[in-house]
Parts: C-alpha cells; structure tokens; sequence
C-alpha cells in the first residue's frame, strides 16, 4: 500500500496536471487553430495580439505542469485505476477546447469533403478540388494529394457526412480519434498482463502524457485511430498464437491500422513473431506468421477496393517529406552539410541525400531488429521447461522489438511532428525497464508547437539543426565508448592470465 507521503505526492501530480489542462484549453479558446486564425503567425506576431501574452502563458505554464505531473509518476501511478482516473480527468478539458498544436484536423476534413464530392483525394490537392475550407488549411498542404490510407479517407468522408458543416466535421473527427484512444486503453491492461510489467505503470505512461490530450484528442490526429488498431491487433496475436481465426482477425486489424497511416506496417514483422505458437522455427513462422500476413493482406485489399481509389494512396506518402525541419535528425544532418557548404560557396543540397541514406539505414535497422528478436524467441526453445515466466518473455521480446522498430522509424524518418512521438510510447510503457530515455524526449516534443499550430522549428532552424547534429554526435561517440568499453576491460584480464610465474 502506498505511503502517505507517496498518496499526497500522486494527489498533487492529479491536481497539478489537470490544472495544466484547464489552462491548455483557456489557451486553445484565446489563440487555438481556429477557423478564423491568422496563418503564418510567428511567436512575436502573436504576442502582440491582443490576447497573446495570456495565450502564451497559458499555453506555456500548461506544458509545463502536464510535462512535470506525467514525469513526476514515470515510475508508475499509485493504482492502475488512478492511472485511468487521471488520465480522463486531464483529457476532459481538452476534449471541449479548439484544436490545439496543429492545423491538420482541417486538412483531414477538407480531405473527406473531398472524397465525399467524387474527386480523388490521392490525385489532387484539397485546393484544386474546391474545398469550402481550404483557407482554414495550412498552405504547404493545399496543393499535396491525402497521405493517408483508404480506410481514414472513408471515415474523413462520413465525418463530413455526419457533421454537415466544418464544426461538425471537426467534432465527428474529434470522436474517431477519441474512439481510437479509448480502443488503446482498453488492450493495455491485457497486453502488459502478457508482456509481465505492472498495468498501473503502462497505463499512466502511454494514456497521461501530455502528447495524448494536446495533439491526440484536441488535436483530432488520426494517430490515435492507428494506434488503437495497432494495439488491439497485437493483443489478439499475443493472447491466441497459433489460431488461425484469431490470427487472420489479429492481421486484418494491423492492416486497418496500415491503411489509416502507413508508419503502422515496420510492426507486422514483429507481430509475426509473437503469432507463433509452441516452438520457434521456420516452419512455425511461416504457418502462423502467414495467417497473420493474410489478414493483413486481406484487409489493404478491402479498404483499397472499398473506397474505388485502389493503391493510389501509395503515392500520396512520397509527399509527407516536403517540409524540412531540424527536428528530424536525418534532415538537420543535412541542413547542417547545406550550411557548411554555403561556407564555401557550394550548395550541396544533402538533405535528400541524407534523408535517402536515412530509409535505408531504416530498413537495415528494422531488419536487424527483427533478427535479433528471432533468435532471442529461438533461444527459448532450449529453455521452456526451466524458466517459469518463459510465456511471458515470448510476447514481450515480440512487443518490445516492435516498440524499438517504431522508434527507428521516428528517429530516421524525413519528418518529425510532436505527435509521431506517441507511435513507441505505448509499447515502450509496456516494454522497456528504463523510462527517462524515452519519457524525456517525449516531455521535450511538447513544448514544439503553439496553440494555433505554429511550429517553432520553423523559427529555429539553423541553431536547431546545429543543436540536433551536436546530439547526434554525442550518442554516436557514447555508442562506440559502450561498444569498446567490455573489450578494454577483457584485455587486462587475458594478459594477466597469459603471464609467466
């Protein structure tokens, strides 16, 4: 039971949190992306509106008490059910402001307006097709065709349906994503049961940090439908390997999630490895692992069909690169070659050179992850019978390599927003022993945008990009010191041992 000291800690972290909410949404109505909003805004023009001082404060006190109350518990809340408590509390107020931290929901909306008037989202921009409220749109992502898969594009459709006019719509988006987040929730509980770590932990560091309430639910991003589907699929595999029913229903709700955004597919991989039942080998990988890939397959091909727009959304992903900012690690690499060339007269253009080094660094990483965990779940065949907790390890070896691949993808992707940190945050909570790692980062990404969706990466691009490559360096250089270090420990040890009397 928890002390008294620890009971009046976590009630503070509850208060404190749900008042950075309150004032996220007291901030969201002064300065949010609203319809109505000026685009363009910078952190100055802001401040000189006339609700600006009190908007950025507001905004800023907010993140700050979200960020410090979720990291104040990062070990864990007091109670699964207090995590759960907790976590609604802080949503509640962000679930009744504007949309907060971005402008995409109107994207999403002008998408399905788009669809729903017979003009295909996947071949033309929203302001080509006419959209009613293209001006509510961020400009860079007027003129591109939908990045996302089918299945979003039908329920952006029915979202306009429903909704009639642009508030509508944005509440009925608002739904769908609240949907999604309580989809998640509900798989969490059953996936840290399998993967062994406490519910009361996974629950407080995937549902109550400050990403979830700002970006996925007043934000309305469409990565909280994916990650429900993403998390749901995975519990059906961890919970029935080997049943071919279960595993083709486990397949098609991976796919659904692939066809809301694309990122989803790098855990498929993985999820075959916890598909298998009884003894790892190839032939079990394949028998199960393709009952799991023909769900998968099975539910890309519906929703491709379902919509009459086929694959075309395939093309649509070439375009979520064409903004370039620092907090992409392989575009500040290569925005730091494009200054130092500029130095000297040259215009090296490195960042689609970097960012193309990037994917395949990308794919050598997601293999080798893959690998890794395979022989990991091999090396258990040898040890079933003596290791009690051995069903346990299984399907957390699967997860925790799938958390790694999602990671891999945020970090080596051509483009970070805030939100994408929220792709590894659920499998990591129910995964990874240490959580500063990732919990840091994570509190970091809040403090990225503004209410109205300003993104101050665009402010801050050459000392950002400086700042980020600087990082880069100093993991890398901490990589290599891990790696030597057992080496130059052994060395003394073999040369004492190979010394004469």
């Amino acid at each position: 039971m928890p002390s008294s000291g620890s009971r009046r800690a976590a009630s503070a972290a509850r208060y404190a949190g749900l008042a950075g909410a309150v004032l996220l949404a007291v901030a969201g109505y002064l300065g949010g992306a609203l319809p109505d909003s000026p685009l363009g805004a910078t952190p100055a023009s802001i401040w000189r509106a006339p609700d600006g001082p009190a908007t950025l404060i507001c905004w800023l006190a907010g993140t700050a008490l979200l960020v410090g109350a979720w990291w104040s518990l990062r070990g864990g809340a007091p109670s699964t059910r207090w995590a759960y408590v907790t976590a609604g509390l802080w949503v509640l107020p962000l679930l009744v402001a504007p949309p907060l931290g971005s402008r995409d929901v109107y994207s999403y909306a002008c998408q399905g307006w788009t669809y729903a008037h017979g003009v295909d989202p996947y071949a033309v921009g929203v302001a080509a097709a006419g959209c009613p409220w293209v001006e509510t749109v961020a400009p860079i992502w007027r003129d591109t065709p939908a990045p996302y898969g089918p299945l979003f594009v039908l329920l952006a459709a029915l979202a306009v349906g429903l909704g009639g006019g642009l508030t509508g719509t944005i509440v009925a988006l608002r739904v769908i994503a609240v949907a999604g987040l309580l989809l998640a929730a509900l798989c969490l509980p059953g996936l840290a049961r399998a993967a062994g770590v406490p519910t009361r932990r996974a629950a407080w560091l995937a549902l109550a940090g400050p990403l979830i309430g700002v970006h996925l639910v007043a934000g309305a991003h469409n990565d909280a439908l994916m990650l429900g589907l993403l998390l749901s699929g995975l519990l059906v595999v961890v919970r029935r390997p080997g049943r071919r029913s279960a595993l083709l229903f486990a397949g098609a709700l991976l796919g659904l999630a692939v066809t809301v955004k694309a990122s989803a597919v790098v855990v498929a991989p993985f999820a075959a490895l916890a598909a298998v039942h009884g003894r790892y080998t190839v032939r079990a990988l394949l028998r199960d692992g393709g009952w799991l890939a023909g769900g998968l397959l099975a539910a890309l091909l519906a929703s491709s069909a379902l919509s009459g727009l086929g694959f075309g959304w395939v093309g649509g992903l070439t375009h979520s690169g064409d903004s370039e900012q620092w907090t992409s690690p392989p575009t500040a690499l290569g925005l730091v070659v494009d200054y130092a060339g500029a130095l000297v007269g040259r215009d090296p253009q490195a960042v689609p050179v970097v960012r193309a080094v990037a994917l395949l660094l990308l794919a050598g990483a997601l293999v080798l992850l893959w690998w890794r965990g395979w022989q990991a779940l091999r090396a258990l065949n040898d040890v079933r019978q003596r290791v009690p907790r051995i069903e346990t390890a299984r399907p957390r070896v699967a997860l925790h390599g799938a958390a790694l691949a999602l990671v891999a993808t945020v970090v080596l992707s051509p483009v970070f927003h805030s939100w994408y940190a929220t792709w590894p945050l659920a499998l990591l909570a129910l995964t990874a022993s240490r959580t500063t790692w990732f919990v840091l980062p994570a509190s970091a990404a809040a403090f990225l945008a503004l209410p109205d969706g300003t993104n101050l990466a665009r402010f801050t691009k050459a000392p950002g990009a400086l700042a980020m490559t600087a990082l880069l360096l100093i993991l890398l250089i901490r990589a290599v010191h891990s790696v030597r270090a057992p080496r130059a420990l052994r060395a003394p040890r073999a040369s004492r041992n190979t010394r004469r009397p």
